[in-house]
């Protein structure tokens, strides 16, 4: 007989419901600012424990039916999209890297970019192609390997410059008009897109121009290495094939897999000496091991994602436990209990946003189970729905660029073998952004959307 549960049933939580997060968040994060180690707890650790006190607590199940609502947030559509791309971002990474892809673009940057705008151009174009593809993901993907290359390079702190990656990437995630969360915003707030850009655009670009200020002056102690190699033209194709094909706006998935085969292609016709590239050093192997080669870099590129892998999983499960005992529900109904004049309204809908992020680790699901409360609480006080729509977008962003099992992190984190806390460490602009939101909305500003 199979076993099934009603997935759509909620109980009527309480605080007890949003505890399994509290588990987690002490586990790994509390005890790593205590000891002063981000790799002391590892996050897989804590999201099992807290997994498992999350399928205790749960009630009005036995623990078969339990195992089995945890396993329908693990096993989410969105979730095995995630596992997909992390699967061929894993695969493209070591691939690239193998057959000398990720050095040849770091030689190329260095070239282009003046020693004192490295920062600050990697940001720019973090910025740049997020807004292009409308994904921080995507645009985590593509850089990230690159900026780890840079990293190792000019002697920057690695966890840093990742975070320059990780940060400008939620800088097109939150204004793109083809963003998941964008598109939300709007459509849960009924107004245009091109309206609520206006209202974002005036709240979150003052905070982005402060961070690339940021960014010039940290960037005037860098300094490129003395002599470097050749820039091997051939092998920068794969990445310019990923870059041009993010920004055309095609599928990530199949942007990976163009990728893939784009490096296993130049890879094997570089290394038989099919395509010369001017190096006197380099000597050809044959067909055969050139191929097996790259497919055993794919195959440790995947493999590498397995801790990974098992977070997201972890993390689907605990959530839509959390979600199935009333936690969101529950958080929801007591910040909108007390809500007194526009300020008030604003902040209760940036609050709810950002807890409903806290609990889904996905900044569109954030948005779409509080958009219609928003839309309602807007009503009530007479809020302009363009900024409501922008509190919804940039407030979610903020949040899912600080938590440390967030998509966007968690990947980050894996391309660059570091702890998520030590990038998080070291963010400016999600900061810089909450700020400039915040200011918004206890300041009026801007005065004609409030």
């Amino acid at each position: 007989m199979p076993l099934t549960t009603d997935t759509t049933q909620k109980q009527k939580g309480g605080w007890w419901a949003l505890s399994p997060l509290a588990v987690f968040l002490c586990l790994y994060l509390v005890t790593s600012l205590l000891v002063n180690d981000f790799y002391k707890v590892p996050i897989t650790v804590a999201f099992l424990i807290s997994s498992c006190y999350a399928i205790a607590i749960t009630r009005g199940l036995k623990l078969e039916q339990r195992v089995y609502q945890f396993s329908v947030g693990a096993s989410n559509k969105n979730i095995m999209l995630m596992v997909w791309i992390f699967i061929l971002a894993g695969a493209f990474a070591q691939s690239a890297k193998q057959m000398g892809a990720i050095d040849a673009t770091v030689n190329l940057t260095l070239h282009i970019l003046p020693d004192n705008l490295l920062l600050a151009g990697i940001f720019i174009a973090a910025c740049f192609i997020s807004l292009s593809i409308g994904t921080s993901v995507g645009t985590i993907v593509a850089l990230t390997p690159v900026a780890v290359g840079l990293a190792e390079k000019t002697g920057i702190d690695l966890p840093y410059m990742v975070a320059i990656v990780v940060g400008g990437s939620f800088f097109g995630d939150n204004l793109s008009f083809i963003s998941d969360t964008t598109i939300a915003s709007t459509k849960t707030q009924d107004c245009v897109m091109r309206d609520k850009f206006r209202v974002n655009f005036m709240i979150v670009v003052p905070a982005a121009l402060i961070v690339l200020c940021i960014y010039i002056f940290q960037g005037l102690s860098v300094s490129a290495p003395a002599q470097m190699q050749a820039i091997e033209w051939v092998k920068v194709i794969p990445y310019l094939i990923v870059l041009g094909t993010a920004i055309a706006g095609v599928n990530v998935m199949l942007v990976l897999l163009l990728g893939i085969v784009s490096t296993g292609i130049i890879g094997i016709c570089t290394a038989t000496g099919a395509i010369s590239i001017g190096t006197a050093t380099t000597e050809s192997v044959s067909a055969s091991t050139a191929f097996f080669d790259w497919f055993g870099a794919m195959g440790t590129g995947i493999t590498g994602m397995g801790e990974l892998i098992i977070i997201t999983l972890l993390a689907g499960g605990m959530l839509e436990t959390i979600r199935y005992n009333g936690g969101i529900d529950f958080i929801i109904s007591r910040l909108t209990r007390h809500v007194t004049g526009k300020r008030g309204a604003e902040l209760s809908i940036a609050a709810l946003v950002s807890i409903a992020n806290l609990c889904t680790a996905n900044n569109t699901i954030a948005i779409i189970t509080t958009g219609p409360i928003a839309k309602d609480i807007a009503l009530r006080f007479h809020l302009d729905r363009r900024k409501t729509a922008s509190i919804l977008d940039t407030f979610s962003c903020l949040i899912q660029g600080l938590i440390p099992y967030g998509a966007q992190m968690l990947i980050a984190a894996g391309l660059a073998n570091v702890s998520p806390l030590s990038i998080i460490g070291n963010l400016y602009y999600p900061f810089c952004m909450g700020i400039c939101a915040l200011l918004a909305i206890l300041i009026r500003y801007p005065r004609r959307y409030s």
